[in-house]
């Protein structure tokens, strides 16, 4: 109930204060694990990569940011949990591997931190979906977070890791990280859902 409230707020303050669209919404599948995979560019970009999702998205937090009086509480109630500094620790994956096998959908920034530009992705994402079966889909936060600048949110089609599982390789972990960064890429030259 909350979490419904806060994210109806957010979508129309983003609406009104970014122009924010969505594009490709209907890819996300409405039930079983997924992950959302993402370009990383502002500290609003986890508003704007869940706002529009019609499930409840789960995301790793810095640690202190549990400490502050109210915020912490708030962003706990709407589906983050802590990590600690100086890497992803192994509690934070088990918790993400948990979440996603009981079916829920994890927000993911594959680079780690934030980019202007798009860069690397890490294989962690990968690894997540791999382990949890979770389906992966791309997504392209397009534009700058000016006031009454469009901001657009795409969502790619779902991608299935499975034949990357079977391989189980480390060249297959880095393909498969490719794919998913190349499809944000493209998403991020056009505009449009990458199919």
């Amino acid at each position: 109930m909350l979490y419904r409230f806060c994210r109806l707020i957010l979508r129309i303050t983003f609406m009104l204060l970014y122009r924010l669209e969505a594009r490709g919404i209907s890819n996300i599948p409405l039930e079983g694990p997924v992950i959302l995979c993402s370009n990383h560019k502002s500290l609003q970009d986890p508003i704007t990569l869940g706002v529009w999702v019609p499930r409840k998205v789960h995301y790793m937090a810095k640690e202190e940011l549990f400490r502050i009086p109210l915020f912490g509480p708030l962003i706990r109630a709407v589906g983050a949990f802590p990590v600690k500094r100086g890497g992803v620790s192994k509690e934070a994956i088990r918790t993400a591997i948990n979440l996603l096998q009981e079916g829920h959908v994890m927000g993911i920034f594959p680079e780690g931190t934030r980019n202007e530009s798009i860069g690397m992705g890490k294989r962690g994402a990968v690894s997540m979906a791999i382990r949890s079966k979770a389906l992966v889909v791309p997504v392209a936060l397009v534009g700058k977070y000016r006031p009454f600048r469009k901001m657009l949110a795409v969502y790619g089609a779902p991608i299935d890791l499975g034949p990357y599982a079977e391989q189980g390789t480390s060249e297959s972990m880095e393909a498969a990280t490719e794919l998913i960064m190349s499809r944000i890429r493209e998403m991020l030259k056009t505009g449009k859902p990458a199919a």
